[in-house]
């Protein structure tokens, strides 16, 4: 991965993480209301991985949110 990447990968997860808290909600909370596992949403946010698109639309329904806004701000 290069640098360009891996920085919109962190930025990426700093946008997940961001609208979770504003949500209210911890990453159990989340992983709960997603069905996703808690090291996934914590992976997701460390930025030490993508978020495949079942992944992205699952985040969105749990956040109340659209799928271009998870991505909007990276």
């Amino acid at each position: 991965m290069n640098s360009k990447e891996a920085r919109a990968l962190r930025s990426f997860g700093k946008n997940i993480a961001a609208l979770r808290r504003a949500s209210g909600l911890t990453q159990e909370q989340l992983a709960e209301r997603s069905d996703l596992a808690v090291a996934t949403i914590a992976s997701i946010e460390q930025g030490k991985r993508w978020a495949r698109l079942t992944t992205l639309q699952r985040l969105a329904n749990a956040l109340r949110v659209t799928t271009a806004e998870l991505l909007n701000h990276w």
